[in-house]
């Protein structure tokens, strides 16, 4: 398969104002993620708030330049582009946000949201682009009177069609996809899934899908990274990962999420908050959250490496992949073995985590 885009070790740093007399704080909102998406395949983003989700999308979409790594967009550089491949960068990836109603202009009709893009970037005649949006409008489910409605005129599906029909105008070969259905009732969910996926069997588009609800992930995606702290921690094949995650985190998410992870299930409940990331936790990111961390995962941040079919950010992977998780507190043999003389990590009130019902 054709590659569209591919990351490697992409970062994003900001700055913080701490007042006159103090140097900035430095945020590291993404700590060096890889991955690639091939044409007519999915990769879905998933993690809690706060994770780097959304900044890896504003950087693959090209709002952002990224602090640091490489984006390769259909062959060519997207960090440092030369000025005459910046317009043909801009129309390969397109992004569908989360509120559609927030992101039309509701002083425009249809026809004008739709006719924007091809204003901006192609040369076509007024007849050549009512054309092309009478043609997208039926590609999305919509009728060709739609295009002289407002944005208020419409149902929340509806406008999310039309957002969709939007970005498409350009025909990329990327779509980012920001928590595109989280605003929309759940029948309504399922249609705009459904169109997304004929979409991409149509025109063979890489997805790049954000989202927190892995039902919907379960549902569209080929391919699941679990974020946590602006980092990986597991990353490969979905049913993989739903089936046998190898990450404590990602099998808390799982957890979590009634009726989309295996059957029997060892439930995982995440004590406090999500730390904050200008003062991440030493060693691994998730050390002060983890019910089976020892003295190595503070001491030492494990790197993504790979674990049969997919990678993990897990010091422990191949033990709970081939033994699956224990009670709370609790270490695989094989493991427990390997971190002798290392003590599990207490619940945040220093008490030894609870083991859920």
């Amino acid at each position: 398969m054709t590659v569209v885009v591919e990351a490697r070790n992409l970062r994003q740093v900001y700055k913080i104002r701490r007042g006159f007399f103090r140097a900035p704080a430095e945020l590291q909102a993404v700590g060096g993620v890889s991955f690639s998406i091939a044409a007519g395949r999915t990769l879905a983003v998933v993690g809690e708030s706060g994770c780097g989700k959304s900044t890896l999308a504003r950087m693959v979409s090209l709002i952002e330049r990224p602090a640091g790594g490489s984006l390769v967009l259909g062959g060519l550089d997207a960090v440092d582009p030369p000025a005459s491949e910046r317009r043909q960068l801009r129309q390969a990836v397109q992004l569908v946000f989360q509120n559609p109603y927030g992101s039309l202009n509701p002083r425009k009709k249809v026809s004008a949201v739709l006719q924007d893009p091809l204003l901006i970037n192609t040369r076509l005649g007024k007849p050549e682009r009512e054309e092309r949006v009478r043609v997208m409008l039926a590609q999305v489910g919509l009728r060709p009177e739609h295009a002289n409605r407002y944005p208020h005129m419409f149902s929340g599906g509806q406008r999310q069609r039309i957002a969709i029909a939007r970005a498409l105008m350009l025909n990329p070969s990327l779509l980012v996809a920001d928590e595109p259905v989280s605003a929309l009732d759940v029948s309504i969910q399922a249609q705009v899934l459904n169109l997304l996926a004929d979409l991409q069997d149509e025109f063979k588009l890489a997805y790049l899908f954000i989202s927190h609800d892995l039902a919907v992930v379960k549902y569209i995606a080929h391919e699941v990274l679990v974020m946590y702290l602006g980092h990986v921690m597991e990353q490969g094949p979905k049913a993989a990962l739903f089936e046998r995650p190898s990450h404590p985190y990602t099998q808390a998410l799982l957890a979590s999420t009634p009726g989309v992870g295996p059957r029997k299930v060892q439930r995982i409940v995440l004590q406090g908050e999500l730390p904050s990331p200008l003062a991440p936790p030493s060693g691994c990111v998730f050390s002060s959250r983890c019910p089976y961390a020892v003295e190595r995962c503070r001491a030492e941040r494990p790197q993504p490496r790979r674990v049969q079919d997919r990678m993990a950010a897990c010091h422990f992977a191949d033990e709970f992949l081939a033994s699956g998780f224990p009670g709370a507190g609790r270490m695989p043999a094989t493991a427990a073995g390997r971190a002798a003389g290392n003590v599990s990590h207490p619940g945040p009130a220093g008490n030894p985590p609870k083991e859920s019902a």
